[in-house]
């Protein structure tokens, strides 16, 4: 008997697709923007929430890569709304240059996916200075939803439908460095290590969501916060690495 198969407590088991997820929901006048939607999860992310209905900006930092995404959507669903915004996670000066931009327009904002990012790269700084994998996928999106919450609370109190934020961490977040996270050597070049740093900040990804959802409780703003492992899916992620078996036997040997 195939694991693979077997459902769990939700009906549904690893090898259920979105549509099948998401079938019969009508998620029509929400918003959504979902980063790093130029391929991979992202993409099946996006087609699914358009499928469903939603309003979805795609942020992405290839701009033609985002509107062959777009133009791939539409043609299989007519009907979608897609949108295609610039943004480089990498970056806290295109972060901005996004928020302000999307929040100029006036557009609710119910769901935000943080979804892209990087993995087992060389050792590099950022524009900002900082590690890459950690600037890429977690204080690009921390700084990325702070500037959007005001948005995403704004469109709660109006609509009175919940929000949702959801950042794609991973199960490797058990697996950093054994302090954990290197706050005071995020940067440093010494001792790096290209996986445990991206260990770390999946285990920031992971803390964000939880404080985040501490403070909408605190708040009573009926927003939820996320954090989701996907599964080990061989998407563009792993484009530094041959398949997904040269990652996990390094931890657990």
């Amino acid at each position: 008997m195939c694991l693979c198969n077997t459902k769990g407590s939700s009906g549904f088991s690893s090898s259920s697709t979105a549509d099948e997820v998401t079938e019969g929901i009508d998620a029509s006048g929400l918003t959504a923007i979902v980063t790093g939607a130029s391929s991979g999860i992202g993409t099946e992310t996006a087609r699914v929430l358009a499928l469903r209905g939603v309003h979805v900006t795609i942020a992405v930092r290839n701009m033609a890569a985002g509107q062959k995404v777009r133009e791939a959507i539409v043609k299989e669903i007519p009907e979608a709304k897609i949108d295609v915004m610039e943004l480089d996670l990498s970056s806290m000066a295109s972060v901005r240059r996004f928020a302000a931009e999307f929040n100029s327009l006036g557009h609710p904002l119910n769901i935000l996916i943080n979804n892209a990012g990087i993995m087992g790269t060389p050792f590099k700084l950022s524009q900002d200075n900082i590690e890459l994998q950690f600037a890429t996928n977690h204080l690009g999106h921390f700084l990325l939803t702070n500037l959007l919450l005001d948005t995403m609370k704004k469109t709660y109190y109006k609509s009175k439908k919940e929000g949702r934020i959801v950042n794609v961490s991973s199960d490797a977040h058990r697996y950093t460095y054994r302090e954990g996270i290197r706050f005071d050597r995020i940067s440093d070049e010494k001792g790096y290590s290209s996986f445990f740093a991206y260990c770390q900040s999946k285990l920031a990804n992971l803390l964000h969501s939880y404080e985040l959802a501490r403070r909408f409780k605190e708040e009573g703003v009926e927003i939820t916060a996320n954090s989701v492992h996907p599964g080990v899916i061989i998407s563009n992620v792993f484009h530094r690495r041959g398949c997904c078996i040269d990652i996990y036997p390094r931890i657990h040997s």
